[in-house]
């Protein structure tokens, strides 16, 4: 059973779409984190069911990470997306708060030739959990915010609140 919910967050109003998970706390694992305008953004599909309540965790943390209180989300994810894109995806959670990665670092980490760094950027710009799967922590090798399905407006809100640029 698909669920759904929507949060308000200081990037605008959040959806979160859940699968039902028995060892998930709440039973629900997530299993899409859209931004509104996003590229590719989830959208609400019959026969889902709007559940708020299976999301208290989920917005809790969400809400504590906006204020500067959480560093690290502690979340079930449903699963999904092909192998390549979970290592990519795993790659991006290995990110520490406040710091970033390229997307060349990416690629290595995850084992791909210099060639395959546009495969790795074709796979975090799938990542379908933004801003709890850190995707918003790579940038381009010179250090130029690059490609956020969310845009690089809520990326560089993303990283300032976090620390991570010069001068935040």
């Amino acid at each position: 059973m698909t669920v759904y919910t929507a949060i308000d967050s200081p990037l605008g109003e959040l959806l979160l779409v859940g699968e039902e998970s028995a060892t998930a706390k709440g039973g629900t694992a997530l299993a899409s984190l859209s931004l509104p305008g996003q590229k590719g953004a989830a959208v609400v599909q019959d026969g889902w069911l709007p559940d708020p309540a299976a999301f208290e965790e989920i917005g809790r943390q969400l809400m504590s990470y906006f204020e500067g209180r959480l560093t690290h989300f502690e979340i079930e994810y449903a699963d999904g997306g092909t192998h390549f894109q979970r290592r990519v995806w795993q790659a991006l959670e290995e990110i520490p708060y406040g710091e970033t990665s390229t997307y060349g670092e990416i690629a290595e980490r995850v084992g791909t030739s210099a060639v395959g760094v546009r495969a790795v950027g074709t796979a975090i710009g799938r990542n379908p959990l933004l801003v709890v799967r850190p995707c918003h922590r790579v940038i381009g090798a010179d250090g130029a915010l690059r490609g956020y399905a969310g845009g690089l407006e809520r990326k560089e809100r993303l990283l300032g609140l976090e620390g991570a640029l010069a001068g935040s």
